[in-house]
């Protein structure tokens, strides 16, 4: 089974990450992606960051009505901090018969080469890119790589940190979350 690895806090998880990752999970190879939820940093201060297991709540209420989509905490159980080439290793020692891939955002393939071991991740997994909004097309040393597969979804223009600041200043936000999300929000006062 292959799957998509979508990393990110999820603080909320929203409607654009779902579109996101439902189209790679229904428009490419891949037969599921999994959510997997960034733990908080310990040695970071971060007081609009709902605890690990709130932020796992909201993704499993997110995904629950989607058969390709799943929450992961596989990073919850790890030292901290962590580096995405340690929880690809956990997971592939978990999961023998799987086969991991990585999503992510244009932004952060012009970065990838800081990631630690980034050569060891491209030699063992397949990285699905997405477009991001941005000026214009930059090149970067990944360029026809053949490991790295550009996706034409849809282009997102929402983030979590305007979903808070919006839910925080009283907007109503509903149309950006999935129902059942909202409402789990709404109900335990988060972001207020």
């Amino acid at each position: 089974m292959k799957i998509g690895l979508y990393f990110g806090s999820f603080n909320p998880i929203h409607v654009g990450h779902l579109i996101i990752a439902n189209h790679i999970a229904e428009y490419s190879d891949l037969d599921e992606v999994w959510f997997v939820v960034t733990p908080h940093n310990p040695f970071k201060k971060k007081s609009t960051l709902l605890d690990n297991f709130d932020r796992l709540e909201l993704v499993h209420r997110a995904t629950k009505d989607y058969d390709k989509l799943k929450p992961c905490d596989i990073e919850f159980n790890l030292p901290q901090p962590n580096y995405t080439i340690n929880t690809l290793v956990h997971l592939q020692e978990k999961y023998p018969g799987h086969e991991f891939a990585l999503l992510m955002g244009e932004d952060n393939l012009k970065s990838f080469h800081k990631w630690k071991n980034y050569q060891v991740i491209l030699e063992h997994h397949h990285i699905y890119v997405y477009p991001r909004i941005s000026g214009e097309q930059q090149t970067t040393i990944f360029d026809n790589h053949p490991k790295i597969h550009h996706i034409d979804a849809p282009i997102m223009e929402l983030s979590s940190t305007f979903i808070r600041k919006s839910i925080k200043a009283g907007k109503n936000v509903k149309p950006m979350l999935p129902a059942h999300v909202w409402e789990h929000i709404d109900d335990m006062l988060f972001y207020k």
